[in-house]
């Protein structure tokens, strides 16, 4: 499970680095201008670059935290701008026609899917590690009962 836990990790962090590098090129290109929005995009340039580092450099515990922060923040982007296609969002209406819009929902949605897909992965992982909490077996129809 190992090789498939690094694969979803950097595809994951290479995404999320696609995703800082297409809303911070278009911050520079002039949406830096537009109120809230242009800081909005600026924090979603930082947090992904973060995010797309920490899942390279987390430690496995805390993985599937850090798949799911990145998987949110994906969604989230992807959400907002297809909100901002439909209603003003803080003033400011997009256009899927607009520069990079399409290629930032594919970079979204692909993100997050696969940190999903990590997310799940790891915690089944989780569940199989010895150091793991042990769960109390389950009394299926057949199992005894015990009075007390």
């Amino acid at each position: 499970m190992t090789g498939l836990r690094w694969t979803l990790r950097a595809a994951g962090a290479v995404l999320l680095a696609a995703v800082a590098l297409v809303h911070g090129r278009l911050w520079l290109d002039g949406y830096r201008t537009i109120d809230v929005i242009g800081p909005l995009f600026l924090l979603d340039t930082a947090l992904a670059a973060v995010l797309a580092a920490a899942l390279l450099l987390t430690p496995r515990r805390h993985l599937a935290l850090v798949a799911l922060a990145g998987a949110a923040l994906a969604a989230g982007t992807a959400g907002g701008l297809l909100l901002s296609t439909r209603v003003p969002l803080f003033g400011f209406r997009e256009s899927l026609a607009a520069v990079d819009a399409r290629l930032s929902l594919v970079l979204e949605g692909a993100a997050t899917v696969v940190l999903l897909v990590l997310v799940a992965v790891s915690a089944r992982d989780r569940r199989g590690r010895p150091d793991a909490v042990p769960r109390a077996p389950s009394r299926g129809p057949g199992a005894p009962h015990t009075s007390r």
